[in-house]
């Protein structure tokens, strides 16, 4: 499909967002999530998490920087046939990523259908 406008994009992210449920969404602790176009080394990539999931945060301290979670807009839209199947793959893609917040790899999220 044609890549969607970036603030479209946008929308269906925290539309993903909005799908989680309120007890797990008040676990998340210092993450960011952010839209980019593409991973610079991995272009097909859907989605990164980067940080220091929940289930190993022993040492954290209050100066950590946040972990940052990033969606890939046109690497999600490359692979979908239309505007349904992108808010599908987003809604996926940002499940997926927030699992690896909470410490979750991608083998259980496969076993799980959130791969």
């Amino acid at each position: 499909m044609q890549p969607l406008p970036r603030a479209r994009f946008e929308a269906l992210v925290v539309d993903a967002l909005d799908l989680l449920a309120e007890e797990l969404v008040e676990l998340i602790d210092n993450v960011v999530i952010t839209v980019a176009d593409r991973h610079h080394e991995e272009p097909e990539l859907l989605g990164l998490y980067e940080g220091i999931p929940l289930t190993d945060r022993h040492d954290y301290g209050a100066l950590m920087l946040p972990d940052r979670i990033t969606i890939y807009r046109l690497a999600c839209c490359d692979i979908c046939a239309d505007e349904d199947e992108l808010v599908w793959e987003v809604a996926v893609t940002v499940v997926h990523e927030i699992a690896h917040h909470f410490g979750i790899e991608d083998d259980r999220l496969e076993e799980l259908g959130w791969a």
